[in-house]
């Protein structure tokens, strides 16, 4: 709440008129969201490990991941605390797309908060039933995409359309019946998404990094008139406040990777990983950059295709595509070490990120 007392003193105190700019609250909000990991995290994983709060490895992993048993997990509550005290003390709870992402923040850690606890309880790495799991994110998701579409259009524009990516102009009008599901359905497969690409010491956190601040930068301009006229995109006011959020997401994602990097101290769990990926979805949704999400999230996307292709294939011809799925695994099989697999993945994840944004300027 220091932005709304700051800028009651800013009427008195001129230099309190520095929190009324979105780039001084964002800064402060990484900042302060990395140094909460910072220096929480040992504290975190001392007692985590005290507690024996380890997720079980899969019998049918590579046995390398072995090592691993004993590491302990739920990081991602920890980065989940970290970003709603920075938003308390820099958000604009006047905006209601931050009033919205915290909302989406609080459940989706939810989901994976308890996902990990029946995980560690029971010892095993089958947690909430997927039909629970999946019944839980629509029902989130849908509260989420139904408040932001009234919002969208509360001056009876109707926003149920999607821009693509490299066309100037181009926009598919879906009508609200089919444009509302897509839009849950892109939370829902963006929240998954992270939580199958969330296999190997640091992959998750660092390709999270480049699509959190490609949609924060585009939340900015997407809120900025001239810079929204001049790229061409839709003008929406209320979405330059989610760079504060984002950089606080940043900050929390970069603190965690300071601990996950291999080799893990901690682990980030589903309470991060579902979160995280359904909140990428939800500024997608929020700045009407739906598509845009396919590209800069890239990397979760091959993830995600992996598993799908190597199920139904096997389905129907008894025989795998991959060594193993999701995708890291099968580059873990062929002899690729851990650390390699993970540079350059995020290397990747990097230049899809670069591509993401120059597609505005290239339209």
């Amino acid at each position: 709440m220091l932005y709304h007392f700051a800028a009651k003193l800013s009427d008195y105190i001129f230099v309190f008129n520095v929190f009324r700019y979105i780039s001084f609250r964002s800064v402060i909000a990484f900042l302060l969201s990395f140094m909460i990991c910072m220096i929480f995290f040992p504290l975190f994983i001392k007692k985590m490990t005290q507690w024996k709060a380890n997720q079980a490895i899969r019998e049918y992993g590579p046995k390398s991941h072995n090592k691993k048993i004993g590491t302990p997990t739920m990081g991602g509550f920890l980065v989940v605390a970290s970003i709603i005290i920075t938003m308390l003390i820099c958000g604009n709870f006047n905006n209601l797309y931050i009033l919205i992402i915290l909302f989406a923040t609080i459940a989706f850690a939810l989901i994976g908060f308890i996902d990990d606890f029946l995980k560690i309880s029971k010892k095993t790495p089958n947690g909430m039933h997927g039909k629970i799991k999946l019944l839980s994110q629509f029902f989130i998701s849908s509260v989420v995409v139904i408040a932001v579409y009234y919002i969208l259009n509360k001056d009876n524009a109707d926003i149920a359309y999607i821009t693509v990516p490299f066309l100037k102009n181009v926009k598919l009008y879906l009508g609200p019946f089919i444009y509302i599901p897509f839009c849950i359905f892109i939370i829902i497969s963006s929240s998954n998404a992270v939580n199958l690409t969330d296999g190997l010491d640091g992959l998750a956190g660092g390709l999270l990094i480049p699509v959190v601040t490609t949609y924060g930068f585009l939340s900015y301009v997407t809120g900025h008139e001239p810079f929204a006229k001049y790229l061409l995109i839709d003008f929406i006011p209320l979405s330059s406040e989610l760079l504060v959020f984002s950089f606080a997401l940043i900050g929390g994602l970069s603190g965690f990777l300071w601990f996950n990097s291999h080799p893990a101290q901690v682990f980030m769990g589903d309470t991060g990983s579902l979160c995280f990926g359904g909140l990428v979805g939800v500024v997608a949704i929020m700045i009407k950059q739906e598509l845009l999400l396919a590209i800069s999230g890239g990397i979760f996307v091959a993830e995600t295709l992996s598993v799908i292709i190597q199920v139904v294939y096997y389905k129907f011809t008894k025989k795998r595509i991959f060594l193993m799925a999701p995708l890291h695994h099968h580059f873990e099989l062929k002899g690729w070490s851990e650390s390699k697999i993970i540079a350059r993945f995020w290397i990747l994840g990097g230049l899809l990120a670069v591509i993401a944004i120059g597609s505005l300027k290239l339209r």
